[in-house]
């Protein structure tokens, strides 16, 4: 048997640390005596008393430390899998936050960042994320469009939480990474403009200007902090290869508009069921095989779908199919700039 400070020596847990995982029920000692309530542990003990002290260094919670030296090897494993996989998403969420940090230093040196490039290059990418941008009041942060430059690019953003539409274009760029959300009055206004000549986006916190030879569009960036959407692109990419089904927009469009298409009704909304067909292709099916083929099938809001359609344009599409409860992805199969993601509905 050993002492609380014997065991403390040989384990890396301090003398408090013991005490307050006997108190929690953690580690409790082999011994109290009676008189002195001095702890003594046992040899075993002290290979625990380790294990925890690893384990409280990774930032384990106290309860998930108890439940590991309480199974067997196995599953214990399968926890420190899990909370692995925790520390690597809180480590993405610390980097884009110390990088959001970063570029708030840099608006205080640099306050205004120039972005320029062609009309058509510009009016093409609001086009491609307009339809997805949210119009619920009780969101008020997903109501425009996020603008975010990069170093050599800006990136267009639009959601609702129930679909998404991305554009990056390369662009000529002055001054420090910044993130604004643009007024969808803004935008709009924006697209509206017909003169062909190269456009220049100022931005700042308290700014967003686009303008030209003798004209400008500026407003107030919309004061909120926008949705993390990488982190659905990245939950998106962990879930492994889609299914790649080429679809011609317009033969898709008069599909999805026929009267004897097969839709299916959930909370109000028509849906449309995607299968990718024996030949490849992207096939409307009902109600009865999606419920005879739910793991190969995926659901979504078929207004949605059209809207994202119309987004694209003509021509050629490829839809990527990943089942039933991951994002159907909508792009342009030579151009690598511009997607869209549409959420699932469940059956």
């Amino acid at each position: 048997m050993r002492s609380i400070g014997e065991t403390a020596r040989a384990s890396g847990l301090s003398v408090s640390a013991l005490r307050f995982y006997d108190r929690e029920g953690v580690l409790v000692p082999a011994l109290v005596d009676p008189e002195n309530g001095y702890r003594w542990y046992t040899d075993r003990q002290i290979r625990q008393a380790r294990l925890v002290a690893g384990l409280r260094r990774v930032g384990m919670p106290v309860a998930e430390i108890a439940a590991v030296l309480s199974t067997d090897a196995a599953a214990g494993h399968q926890m420190l899998e899990r909370h692995l996989h925790r520390l690597e998403a809180g480590l993405c969420d610390a980097r884009r936050e110390l990088s959001r940090v970063h570029a708030l230093l840099d608006t205080q040196e640099y306050p205004m960042t120039t972005v320029t490039l062609s009309r058509a290059a510009l009016i093409a990418a609001l086009g491609d994320v307009r339809f997805a941008a949210g119009l619920d009041p009780e969101l008020p942060m997903l109501s425009g469009v996020l603008v975010e430059v990069e170093a050599d690019a800006v990136i267009f953003v639009a959601t609702d939480r129930y679909r998404m539409a991305i554009h990056r274009e390369p662009a000529a760029v002055d001054g420090a990474p910044k993130r604004v959300i643009a007024p969808l009055d803004w935008v709009d206004r924006l697209r509206a403009h017909e003169k062909e000549e190269p456009i220049t986006l100022h931005l700042d916190t308290e700014t967003i200007e686009a303008s030209g030879a003798g004209w400008a569009i500026k407003d107030k960036p919309l004061a909120y902090d926008y949705t993390d959407w990488r982190r659905a692109i990245e939950a998106r990419a962990a879930g492994g290869s889609p299914r790649l089904a080429p679809v011609d927009a317009n033969a898709l469009r008069a599909t999805l508009t026929a009267n004897d298409t097969p839709r299916v009704v959930r909370h109000d909304h028509e849906l449309v069921v995607l299968a990718i067909g024996s030949s490849g292709g992207v096939n409307v099916v009902g109600e009865q095989e999606w419920e005879a083929g739910a793991d190969e099938h995926v659901a979504v809001n078929r207004e949605f779908l059209l809207d994202a359609l119309n987004a694209s344009g003509d021509g050629q599409l490829v839809l990527e199919l990943d089942g039933p409860i991951r994002p159907l992805a909508i792009r342009r199969p030579t151009d690598d700039r511009a997607y869209s993601l549409l959420m699932p509905v469940k059956l």
